[in-house]
């Protein structure tokens, strides 16, 4: 009796003792495991006579009940102080304000919202979007294009030209988004509605000009298309893009080698101020060119002009983007300064949207 009560006493104090839950099992092993104390008692009452085992059985498999359910509190107790002390060591004070992610500090570069406000006004008019290789051919880029020989944009000081090939012909950067509507209308059979954003590429370089820009271009190749289905979707366009009820527009006459006739447009603005409003004043800003497809160049890319024409249109995203934001001067675009990127950027889930709003 009194080694079962010298054993019960030692291990309930190891038991208490045990400050982790690795302890805790080692005691576990010594006292209930295969070879344990508690276990070697129980094991002796096979080897007792019938009268002794009646009367040291109930106190042996009392004390292995005693240590297995001091076991199972202590264990308990461990594992609550363990998840406490996590819980205290992983607090959050919810009164401070919440760190902003990396997907809520990032920002969207101007011109890619541009891009993407654009791409939703004409998706919604019905029209695909067309792209091509930054490098084209002469053929692509001025000739089928209806520039002739010696024409001043085809020189050095204005285009990037690469070195001359083996057959002494040179690629160049394009220097407008034209050669996709031409690429576009030698893959596709007319109906086509098509605008070509993209990188351009021109020897200038000051405050409104860089010689990586971008532009959009537009195309329509119909049976039936005229100047006023033109006039309409360039209006409905800026109307939606410059978020304004209404525009006044100028069309005012002008030579391009792609189009005959050809019309540079203006939109009426105030410059009140110092800051251009579209929709009220009495000034005029000159936002883009556009014109009916010129027979020449339908014939250069097979398609009869005696049955489908059509008109086109560019205008510069770069320059837009500064009309619609406010933004002075065009070399920023491009420097990669994280805090003009901060102040003109766009969240990157704020997807621009008619029915949502464009800028929003």
């Amino acid at each position: 009796m009194t080694d079962i009560r010298t054993l019960e006493h030692d291990t309930l104090a190891a038991i208490a003792a045990a400050n982790d839950e690795a302890s805790l099992d080692a005691v576990r092993i010594a006292a209930l495991g295969k070879a344990g104390s508690v276990s070697g008692l129980l094991k002796s009452l096979g080897g007792m006579a019938p009268d002794e085992r009646k009367e040291q059985g109930p106190l042996i498999n009392g004390l292995r009940d005693r240590v297995s359910a001091a076991m199972a509190l202590r264990k308990q107790a461990l594992t609550d102080a363990a998840l406490n002390a996590r819980l205290a060591s992983e607090r959050i004070d919810v009164s401070l304000p919440v760190r902003e992610g990396p997907e809520a500090c990032g920002r969207l570069h101007p011109i890619s919202q541009v891009i993407d406000e654009i791409t939703a006004i004409f998706g919604d008019m019905g029209f695909s979007i067309a792209e091509g290789p930054d490098v084209e051919t002469d053929d692509l880029n001025f000739t089928k294009l209806n520039f002739p020989e010696g024409h001043p944009a085809r020189e050095m000081h204005d285009t990037f030209f690469f070195a001359p090939d083996k057959g002494g012909k040179r690629k160049l950067l394009r220097t407008h988004t034209s050669p996709v509507q031409v690429r576009t209308m030698l893959a596709q059979q007319p109906p086509i509605r098509v605008i070509c954003p993209g990188r351009t590429y021109r020897c200038d370089s000051d405050q409104t000009h860089t010689p990586m820009f971008h532009q959009v271009e537009g195309l329509v190749i119909d049976k039936g298309s005229h100047m006023g289905h033109l006039k309409w979707i360039l209006q409905e366009f800026c109307k939606a893009f410059f978020e304004v009820r209404d525009v006044t527009m100028r069309f005012r006459p002008s030579f391009f080698p792609f189009t005959e006739p050809s019309v540079e447009v203006d939109i009426q603005c105030s410059r009140k101020g110092g800051e251009i409003r579209f929709g009220e004043g009495e000034d005029w800003l000159e936002i883009l060119g556009c014109g009916m497809v010129h027979p020449n160049v339908l014939r250069n890319v097979g398609i009869d002009p005696d049955v489908y024409q059509g008109f086109a249109w560019g205008m510069g995203i770069d320059r837009i983007a500064m009309l619609k934001y406010g933004m002075p001067d065009l070399r920023p675009f491009f420097e990669a300064d994280v805090r003009w990127l901060q102040h003109y950027g766009f969240r990157p889930l704020d997807f621009p949207t008619l029915a949502g709003g464009l800028s929003v």
